[in-house]
């Protein structure tokens, strides 16, 4: 996914994802054999039950690149949503802020950091309201053919990112999502649905992760998935 000189802008909510992509990046830069560069941007919606703040002192600590972004998107989302999904809303806005920063600030990659339950509640939502097939791409060019967007996690699960931010002892910032903060999504339903077949199915993330490899890549120069058996040792 990351290639030499490539410089990697990581989107960076504060939640336990995200941090631990960052210093997962961070020890790569560090350790692998081709340079790279790696920079943080983090959207901050203007939500008084959100406040990414505490992470500016933190990455200068790391003396990381930072792009600390406020945009008044809750505001906007009551002026302009066209539909009553804020998810998918402030997804839009954020992501563009975050093109609009790799841009200016000449970053060709943007990293996030979705893992495979994200991606498994992502396909039940899909199949299930709106009747296709689909699910986010572990690496694609986006249609501007400017920027790479990259989920390195896209093998992990959720509860190793929980894992390792709590003994890392990483500065989560608390409820990063402002679509959860007054009333109950459709992910939170899938991800409910999901968390009981796994109790009476153990395999049931290995099936979907079977079921979504088609739909997660998309075809890209240079690019290979990681092993089989790096995919199978993180269910």
């Amino acid at each position: 996914m990351i290639q030499p000189d490539d410089r990697v802008l990581l989107g960076l909510s504060g939640g336990k994802d995200s941090l631990s992509l960052l210093h997962i990046l961070l020890h790569f830069q560090r350790h692998a054999p081709i340079s790279f560069e790696v920079g943080v941007v983090t959207v901050d919606p203007q939500s008084d039950a959100y406040d990414p703040s505490p992470l500016i002192p933190y990455l200068k600590q790391l003396e990381v690149p930072y792009f600390y972004r406020s945009e008044p998107i809750l505001t906007l989302a009551d002026k302009h949503m066209d539909n009553k999904s804020f998810c998918a809303f402030c997804s839009r806005m954020k992501r563009g802020i975050m093109y609009s920063t790799a841009r200016t600030e000449n970053y060709n990659v943007l990293a996030l950091a979705q893992h495979l339950d994200d991606l498994a509640e992502s396909f039940l939502m899909s199949a299930f309201h709106g009747g296709r097939l689909n699910t986010m791409k572990a690496h694609y060019l986006i249609d501007a053919g400017d920027l790479r967007v990259i989920r390195p996690l896209v093998y992990a699960r959720e509860r190793q990112t929980r894992a390792f931010a709590e003994n890392s002892q990483l500065p989560i910032i608390p409820e990063n999502c402002p679509a959860c903060f007054d009333m109950p999504t459709q992910r939170f339903y899938f991800k409910d649905l999901l968390n009981k077949e796994e109790s009476n199915n153990p395999a049931v993330y290995k099936s979907l992760l079977s079921a979504m490899r088609p739909l997660m890549k998309k075809s890209m120069p240079n690019f290979s998935s990681p092993q089989s058996a790096a995919e199978n040792s993180s269910l």
